[in-house]
């Protein structure tokens, strides 16, 4: 079996599952996000009174963070009642962030585990060698009550990664590249497993942003098997004790699919589609009215790191907006204690709250009609970050950065 197999067939209580099985697996954890009041109100629709187990269960406020409506407010004042009729031992408000940072943050994500969460980016998590997948408001319901769901065993597909990518080309070029290869519906409930000594020597960051656009493909969940990195990060922070799971060598995946990595070029996914994908020497330089660094994909120390320095001493146009949000209050205060939000401010950025900020279309950073935004974030879909006549252009963090320093998409190698 593959240990994604292996995984399934624990929680399912089973020696061995099979591809394409229907298994009722128990959930160790469950992530409800504040789009998602209606789990609240089906979990009592279908006789809920207590939930399993109330330290496997968290409440994340990240995508509307702080609250940017009345509605939206009304909606975390009845969340924050349920957390504290139910005891939770998790709750993460407005102040915490991203729900795919701080979980693994608060050490209730570890090598072995399901986590199933109302967010379709919950891929992220195979990078810690989780089976990690989202959900609906009734699916999860039905978790908050009886602690399992039922999931098909996906067929399992390898992407190996050969060689090391040149300088200025990162983790988030990278899976760009992958998914316009693959395109949208190249992995349509499958499981995608990332192999190659690129990934092996990636840390923790890179490997959640390869992991979090998994989805993009159609993946049920992603997988990389645990590094040292992982385990030391693990290690420090998980709350419960945790089992690695390897796969068998002998065991066959459904496909197999190579990329040659090495002489990668930053890519820049173009509207309206994740997949229309480019090296950026391809692209038009388009004039920018905004860019966006930040959320599950973007959000990271290394992330802002990376912006700070291509800006630090310099200063961004009037013409721009560039919106910095950290995936986290840890990753805030780190970024404060190292100077980088000094540095991005004195540039000219707007650095804002912890949380999902405009990538999906709310609040801190909308665009209007026809302006144009890059972003590093996940998705480029019509009206994905506010007006259906804006444009969305997907790039890493340093040619978000590169290009709102110069007012137009910019290879960051010319920098």
């Amino acid at each position: 079996m593959h240990a994604i197999e292996k995984i399934l067939a624990q929680a399912a209580g089973k020696e061995k599952v099979f591809t394409g099985e229907i298994v009722n697996a128990k959930v160790d954890f469950a992530e409800v996000n504040d789009l998602y009041l209606q789990t609240i109100l089906s979990f009592y629709e279908m006789g809920g009174k207590k939930v399993w187990d109330p330290s496997r269960l968290a409440f994340v406020f990240d995508h509307y963070a702080p609250a940017p409506t009345i509605q939206s407010a009304e909606i975390h004042d009845k969340m924050r009642q349920f957390v504290q009729e139910q005891n939770l031992t998790y709750h993460f408000d407005i102040n915490a962030g991203v729900c795919h940072q701080v979980m693994p943050e608060a050490g209730v994500v570890y090598p072995g585990m399901v986590l199933v969460a109302t967010d379709s980016h919950t891929t992220t998590h195979g990078a810690f060698g989780a089976f990690g997948t989202g959900c609906g408001a009734t699916d999860m319901a039905t978790i908050m009550i009886s602690g399992e769901l039922w999931f098909r065993v996906p067929e399992i597909i390898e992407i190996h990664l050969e060689g090391i990518p040149p300088q200025s080309v990162f983790p988030k070029d990278v899976i760009l590249y992958i998914l316009g290869q693959m395109k949208a519906d190249g992995a349509v409930y499958k499981a995608i497993e990332f192999t190659g000594d690129y990934i092996d020597s990636l840390g923790v960051a890179g490997r959640m942003t390869i992991c979090n656009m998994a989805v993009e493909m159609g993946a049920k969940t992603a997988y990389m098997q645990p590094n040292q990195a992982v385990l030391d990060y693990v290690k420090a922070r998980a709350v419960r004790p945790f089992t690695v799971q390897h796969s068998d060598p002998d065991f066959q995946y459904q496909q197999r699919y190579v990329f040659d990595i090495t002489n990668l070029s930053p890519q820049v996914a173009v509207p309206f589609s994740v997949d229309n994908v480019y090296p950026i020497e391809q692209v038009e330089k388009k004039k920018i009215n905004q860019g966006f660094i930040g959320a599950c994909t973007g959000g990271r120390i290394e992330d802002i790191q990376e912006a700070a320095n291509l800006l630090r001493g310099k200063k961004i146009p009037r013409s721009v907006r560039l919106v910095v949000i950290p995936a986290s209050a840890e990753v805030a205060k780190e970024a404060i204690r190292r100077g980088y939000t000094t540095d991005l401010i004195d540039a000219g950025a707007t650095v804002t709250a912890p949380g999902c900020g405009p990538c999906l279309g709310v609040h801190q950073g909308c665009i209007g009609e026809g302006e144009v935004c890059i972003t590093a974030s996940n998705r480029n879909f019509p009206g994905r970050m506010g007006s259906k006549k804006g444009e969305v252009y997907l790039a890493s963090p340093k040619t978000v950065a590169a290009s709102a320093l110069k007012g137009y998409l910019t290879d960051p190698r010319e920098l």
